[in-house]
């Protein structure tokens, strides 16, 4: 046997040596280590997708403006709201961490609360495709300076999977839609509402009780943006 053939057949065991690892890895971890060896970009992502799912690429050629992404914690749902849809789209979260009210300072595990925008849409994703949150936006720097707070964290994502230490996880299928119909609008044109309940349906005392002395006018915040987005009572939940 030449050199080169017995070379080439060490590499061969190799690789089905790290594929056989890929294979016995949960499917979280496998995720992480193929998104790192396959990039792509946005465009070649939302292709992919469109092609093996077609009903996404036609509900994002329906979308007419802006797309609103709203988050709500207490009950664990995702809405995306979007003119030429009849009704949201609905998502379960598949994760969540922390508790009810604003994020303080990197590490405590919370969902931040406020009207945000998208950074950017990540591609390559450890966690599938993610969406990055522009969390802190002013209102929380302005907080934070009024309490003498530093280091409020950062790297929010909306992303497939279901792990999440302060993110909001929706699974794989469902970002695949939310990151299609964001690509679709743009990043400037998509908002983040992420409200600690649904306040629609009415306001809860007891769901907006902070010792933070401007929690109250956070909430009138929120519920001032969510006003307009009031869904059809007969639209799906995923």
């Amino acid at each position: 046997m030449t050199f080169s053939l017995k070379r080439a057949l060490g590499l061969l065991a190799i690789f089905l040596a790290l594929l056989a690892i890929l294979l016995l890895l949960n499917s979280e971890v496998r995720d992480i280590i193929l998104a790192r060896l396959t990039r792509k970009s946005v465009a070649q992502r939302v292709k992919a997708i469109s092609s093996a799912k077609p009903w996404i690429a036609e509900a994002a050629k329906q979308i007419q403006g802006e797309l609103v992404i709203i988050v709500f914690k207490n009950e664990r749902l995702v809405e995306v709201h979007a003119k030429g849809w009849k009704t949201p789209r609905v998502y379960k979260m598949t994760g969540f961490n922390g508790k009810l009210g604003p994020k303080l300072r990197e590490g405590d595990g919370q969902i931040p609360e406020g009207v945000y925008g998208v950074e950017y849409l990540n591609p390559n994703s450890a966690f599938h495709l993610s969406l990055k949150v522009s969390y802190p936006n002013d209102t929380d720097k302005r907080h934070a300076k009024e309490s003498g707070r530093d280091n409020l964290g950062g790297d929010i994502m909306i992303h497939g999977g279901s792990a999440t230490v302060g993110c909001v996880p929706i699974g794989n299928d469902a970002i695949e839609e939310v990151f299609s119909f964001a690509a679709k609008v743009g990043k400037e044109n998509t908002s983040v509402i992420i409200a600690p309940y649904d306040m629609r349906k009415g306001r809860i005392v007891e769901l907006e009780q902070s010792p933070l002395p401007w929690y109250a006018t956070l909430c009138d915040e929120i519920a001032a943006a969510l006003r307009p987005l009031t869904p059809d009572p007969s639209c799906p939940t995923k």
